[in-house]
Formats: structure tokens, sequence, C-alpha cells
């Protein structure tokens, strides 16, 4: 009997995993530039983590968590989102005593048991970063102008950025009253999501799909931000306008965590469908402090590695493999067997088959794979020293020395736009 994947669990292959590869090793290079180390966080932690940092009232911890209790009788949960276990370890570690600003990022697995649907799974696969010990507005700035870099590397032109600030302790429990007041005057009309989340949390109202029309003229935080928020807010608005980075005011938007303050946002491409959203993130200055730590600030983001994947549908690819060895005859074979392997060790990624195939046969198999690049050697270019280079795109051909440094020089006009 045939065993299947667990609903809401896949598989992903090639050729996508190059595309993850591709996400992961930008952010990774992006990321490093401005100054963020790489952390890894374990897929399991106590129960307590989540429900504490997400709030007991969100849905992650009311109706998403896949948790279970060990043997101990303790209860664990596999990680729904990346910043509670960051956050965790930078407590649980002492980096805050050694580090007064630690820049983080991390790569890898969550699980949500919701509803599958286009780019979202049980299992699903985050990329993020954290900045942990600074409260100014530039960090939060720089933030969104790093994930501007990152979408540029990428080719994501569709991709922007929808901007909000929630305010802070000062200013949002006066909001947070009127809004229950708003909703309050409508509980008759409203979904039975909408009714608990009025005793539990109102600023989730504004986050209901079925209500967004009898809500559409509820307050919003921005109108009720007192100074200090208000200013932080404006600061960084102008530092983005200074970069040249555009950015969405959505005054409606909230995050679906409770610990989110002052600067929030989402990102948002198309492609996804109805649910838009490819990532998104914000301040959380409280949450050092209520999980056990010092009182330290925090912003960050985490983006939906499925989601961006369906963003960059139709965003050219690079080739898969950079040159395709066609060997005709077995004296061929055996020479472009070990150039194969003296261009791999300097950083080629190539192919090579038998030389017992046709020519036709290899350049069938060189555009199948996307090779950029064949190299063909013969009996002929043997007797020569040499072997023809071919452009995949353009089909122009030269003679270049059998020598994988002359290859590596031929190679290199046409990778930077010359011609062969």
């Amino acid at each position: 009997m045939k065993i299947n994947a667990v609903k809401g669990f896949r598989d992903i292959l090639p050729p996508e995993t190059e595309v993850w590869s591709r996400l992961e090793d930008d952010a990774r290079r992006i990321f490093r530039g401005y100054g963020y180390a790489e952390i890894r966080i374990p897929l399991l932690e106590r129960t307590e983590l989540f429900a504490r940092a997400a709030g007991e009232t969100s849905d992650i911890v009311e109706k998403q968590m896949y948790t279970f209790e060990d043997v101990d009788g303790v209860s664990l949960t596999l990680r729904p989102e990346g910043t509670a276990s960051v956050v965790r370890a930078y407590i649980e570690n002492g980096i805050y005593g050694r580090e007064p600003v630690s820049k983080l990022f991390y790569l890898g697995a969550m699980f949500r048991r919701e509803r599958p649907q286009k780019g979202r799974f049980r299992q699903f696969y985050q990329i993020g970063a954290e900045v942990l010990g600074r409260d100014d507005p530039l960090v939060d700035a720089e933030l969104l102008v790093m994930l501007s870099d990152y979408f540029s590397a990428l080719g994501l032109v569709t991709a922007r950025i929808e901007i909000n600030s929630l305010g802070d302790s000062s200013c949002r429990p006066a909001y947070r009253e009127e809004l229950r007041r708003f909703a309050e005057a409508r509980r008759a009309s409203l979904c039975a999501d909408c009714n608990r989340r009025l005793e539990t949390n109102p600023l989730r109202i504004l986050d209901c799909k079925e209500d967004a029309e009898k809500t559409r003229d509820a307050p919003v935080m921005i109108d009720h931000l007192c100074e200090a928020c208000a200013e932080h807010f404006r600061a960084v608005r102008e530092r983005l306008a200074a970069e040249s980075v555009a950015v969405t005011l959505n005054p409606r938007m909230v995050r679906g965590l409770d610990y989110y303050c002052r600067t929030a946002f989402e990102v948002v491409a198309e492609g996804l469908g109805a649910q838009n959203a490819a990532g998104g993130g914000g301040r959380y200055d409280g949450l050092v402090a209520s999980l056990g730590g010092p009182s330290v600030a925090g912003v960050g983001f985490a983006l939906g590695v499925e989601r961006l994947v369906l963003a960059l549908h139709g965003v050219e690819a690079a080739s898969e493999f950079d040159l395709f060895l066609a060997p005709l005859g077995e004296r061929a074979e055996a020479r472009a067997f070990r150039l194969a392997r003296e261009l791999r060790r300097r950083g080629l990624r190539l192919e090579i088959e038998p030389g017992r195939k046709s020519l036709k046969s290899h350049m069938r198999r060189a555009a199948k794979l996307g090779a950029a690049f064949v190299l063909i050697v013969g009996d002929d270019e043997l007797a020569r020293g040499t072997a023809v280079l071919r452009d995949m795109r353009s089909q122009a051909q030269a003679e270049t020395p059998l020598d994988p440094s002359a290859i590596l020089r031929a190679l290199r006009p046409s990778q930077t736009g010359g011609a062969l």
C-alpha cells in the first residue's frame, strides 16, 4: 500500500529547490551586509513560550499549534513562528549581557494546523530577522530598506510594503476602548469570530475579511497616537522616503500576534490569490521583558518562503548549469572527464555525459538542463588541443584552448554581456 505525505505537508523537489536556494543565498548575503548573524533555533519549544509571547487569545495559540505532552508531562509545541524562539534563546544564553545590540536572522520550518491553501501549508518555511536592543526609528527604517534591497536582488518587482503604527501602552488602551464601543454598537451584525475578539482583542476585528465592509468606518490607531508614537512613525516614514523606499500607509493593518507595538508592516505581492501577504513584522518592545528578560526593545519580520516562490513565478531564473561538456568518442570522454573536475574545483556548475552520444543528443540534453554554454570536444578538437564553446542563448560559438583557465576566460565576457 502506498504511503502518502500528511495533509498540509509536502516534498519540495527540483527544480523548485533551486529557487529556494536562491532565496536563502540572497537572504544570507544581504542580511550579513547589514550586520546580521545567523541563529538556528529548535523546532520544539515549551508550549508556554508561545502562549505568553503570541497571547492566549491569538488564533495561533487558540486554533493552530501542534501541541503534545512529552513522556515527562511537559507540554511541547512545534514552533509556529520564529520570533518567540529567538527571544527565548537571546534571554537563556545571556546574549544581552555580551551584545547591547543583537542583529539575528534565521531560516527554517514552522508548523500551524490551518487549512491548506495556495502557498500555505501546515509545515511551511520562513526567513526572518530580528534586532534586539534598539528602539529608535532609524533601525525600523533600516529593516525595511534591507527588505527592499532583498526584493530588488530577487527581481520581485510586484512586492510592496504596507505600513502602520499600532501605538504603545500610552495610547493604545484608549483607542481599544473606542474601537470596542464602535463594535459593540454593531455586535449583532458581526461574525462569531469578531464577537469573540470583541471581548479578548478588539484590534483583531479590523483583520476580519468577512466583516471588512461592516467595519470600514471603524476608528483607526493612527488617528489616536500619542505624541511620542506619532513622532516615531513620522521619522520612520521620513527615512524611507529619503531612501526612495516606497511604502503604502494601511491604517487598518493589525498584526495577528499580541506583542506588536508602534511600527507594523506587511509585504504583499501579486500572484498569491486572495491572501496576498508574503510576510510581515514590526516592533515588539515589551516582549523580551514579558518572557523573563531585561527591558529590551525589539523589531523584526518574517517572510513566507512558499509565498515568495509563488510571487517569483515568471521572474527569469538563472541558468541551472554554467556549462555542459559534450564529448564525442571515448578519448574525448576521458579528457572531458578530467577537465570537468578541474572546472568544478574552480567554481563552475556543470554536467558531463558519455562520449557515445551524438552531438544532437548532447545538445538536447544541455537545453533541457538549462545549461548556459556547451563545450564540445571531439577527436579533431583533441588533435588541435582545443574545444568548441557554444552560447546556448545566441547560438554563437568559437574555439577555445582545451585548458581550464582559457575556458574560464572565454566564459567571463559572455557572463558580463559580451560576445563569444
